[in-house]
């Protein structure tokens, strides 16, 4: 029986996206796609979700790319830009899973020196009984350590989750650790899915 109902956060329950702030900086969509796909990865943004601090990782890729240094300093200074909204229907389901009993946690790939910026303009987050944050514990999904380290900490049994993520790999993980998955595409359809398994 499920018990405990996990989620990622960005993408399933706040829109996070680069493009948001660098579309506007170049003006033009393209030169922000080329940036982020060879400058400002998204494997090289995983190193701090990974608890690297964002000042060594800005010193190390300007040096690497010093032609881009005003660009790479602007990926920290301007970051809360890069945000969105709430995911739509997100906030109602998981109030209504709050409602009828079960526990509803947090489990993200996520910098502490950016998510706590943040955290509070989003009340879906006050929703949550617990969370895991990955540059706290300076762990990353999909390691299976990750989901044992949001269960050992909440006292919660791997057979009575079901972890939510809009990233295959994640829910994989999550699966391989003993715990339900569900792939994330948006809220009714999460809404549907979890009728099936609760």
């Amino acid at each position: 029986m499920i018990r405990n109902i996990i989620f990622d956060f960005g993408a399933v329950l706040v829109d996070w996206n680069p493009h948001y702030l660098f579309d506007d900086y170049f003006g033009d969509t393209e030169k922000a796609t080329w940036f982020l796909d060879n400058i400002c990865t998204n494997e090289w943004n995983r190193q701090f979700d990974g608890g690297k601090p964002f000042a060594e990782g800005l010193a190390e890729l300007k040096a690497l790319h010093p032609e881009w240094t005003r660009e790479i300093d602007v990926y920290w200074s301007e970051w809360t830009k890069m945000m969105g909204g709430e995911i739509p229907g997100m906030y109602e389901l998981v109030s209504d899973l709050k409602a009828a009993g079960y526990g509803v946690y947090g489990l993200t790939n996520w910098s502490s020196e950016t998510f706590y910026q943040i955290e509070k303009n989003y009340p879906i987050f006050a929703l949550l009984d617990g969370k895991i944050v990955s540059g706290d514990v300076r762990l990353l999904k999909p390691d299976a350590a990750i989901f044992q380290c949001l269960l050992d900490r909440y006292g919660l049994k791997a057979e009575e989750s079901v972890f939510i993520d809009d990233t295959l790999s994640n829910v994989e993980g999550a699966r391989a650790a003993g715990l339900s998955g569900l792939h994330f595409k948006d809220a009714e359809t999460l809404r549907k899915d979890l009728k099936k398994i609760l």
